[in-house]
């Protein structure tokens, strides 16, 4: 008889992955410039404090894609992140936000692509969505990178070549970081300007037929970006009240630059959403009237088809006494008779726009 008592063996221990394979780049800048050669975060933070007593300006960058628990434990434990941050870079899916914990800023941005395609029509998705969670402190940035899209290479490219950004601190990559996706905001923003303008064509032409369900498919594109955007523009605006002691005044005027841009795509986005509400409203009263205009033509077909239907059901009640039976002519004058009033039914419902 099987036994149902609980098993007394321990659960195997998790394999803990190491943090080199969730590790895009690890980079040491000092006076700004990036020191070559290879650091895991431990020896990079160790660096970094050797060098800081010297008297250099110095920090550590370290990028991550889609860490696991353990990994990113393992980075917090390093560089003293806060847990609440911790869990949120994990698990993603966060709202744009500006936050700080003791002396270290937690920034959450959503990146957005464009994907490309022939036609609304066959589109299923047209934008794609992920996210970059930065942490800065006085000596490090850490970014942690969640979706297959959003890439930081050519921004740490960019800033490698130039020093003179590099040099004021950690927090020039947080500026650089929000600026690129920023500016990806923008990029979209004019592609979906043409979709939208392709749509308002096709709405207001009226020899087509409109497919409302596009029209709802770029309604929740543009609401998926207006999440994205919104509430940035909001917490960027607090950076220089909230945050002057930790960012320079260099920064807080990049990334004032980044806040009109945010403010440009979120204004954008937000005539792009009235526009689609309009076309909605155009596009359900140009489907009743196609349906209206359906319904004249069922209607005035139904009515045409319903005479020789009549006659030919009162000559099928096969009464012995009927007009024009003995009649050589009886038949076809029937039949004429049929073709002449569905002539003249089918003349009227013509002039009056119904066929």
């Amino acid at each position: 008889m099987p036994s149902f008592r609980p098993s007394t063996k321990a659960a195997p221990a998790p394999v803990r992955v190491p943090v080199a394979r969730a590790t895009v780049d690890c980079g040491i800048y000092c006076d700004g410039t990036r020191l070559p050669g290879h650091y895991t975060h431990n020896a990079a933070q160790e660096k970094v404090g050797e060098l800081r007593q010297q008297g250099r300006n110095a920090f550590v960058w370290i990028g991550l894609h889609e860490p696991d628990e353990g990994q990113m434990q393992t980075v917090a434990d390093v560089f003293g992140l806060h847990p609440l941050a911790v869990e949120d870079a994990v698990h993603a899916h966060q709202r744009p936000k500006l936050e700080r914990y003791d002396d270290t800023l937690f920034m959450v941005l959503k990146t957005v692509t464009y994907v490309e395609h022939e036609s609304i029509a066959y589109a299923r998705e047209i934008v794609e969505s992920g996210e970059v969670m930065v942490f800065v402190g006085a000596d490090f940035v850490v970014t942690v990178r969640h979706g297959e899209h959003g890439g930081l290479a050519g921004v740490r490219k960019h800033l490698d070549a130039s020093p003179q950004l590099l040099a004021l601190g950690p927090y020039a990559v947080m500026h650089a970081i929000a600026d690129h996706v920023v500016d990806g905001y923008l990029e979209v923003t004019d592609s979906i300007e043409t979709d939208i303008d392709a749509m308002e064509e096709d709405v207001f032409s009226p020899t087509k037929r409109t497919d409302i369900e596009c029209i709802y498919l770029l309604k929740r594109e543009v609401v998926e970006l207006r999440r994205a955007v919104g509430p940035l523009a909001t917490d960027l605006q607090r950076l220089g009240s909230e945050h002057a002691d930790l960012v320079s005044v260099e920064i807080l005027q990049y990334m004032g630059d980044v806040l009109d841009h945010a403010i440009k795509a979120s204004d954008r986005i937000a005539s792009y959403d009235e526009v689609l509400s309009s076309l909605v409203q155009a596009a359900v009263g140009k489907v009743a009237m196609q349906q209206n205009t359906d319904m004249r033509k069922i209607s005035a077909y139904v009515a045409i088809a319903a005479v020789p239907t009549a006659i030919a059901g009162i000559y099928g009640m096969n009464f012995a006494h009927m007009p024009e039976l003995s009649w050589t002519w009886g038949y076809p004058a029937v039949l004429m008779l049929m073709v002449v009033i569905c002539g003249l039914l089918f003349r009227a419902f013509r002039r009056n726009d119904w066929l």
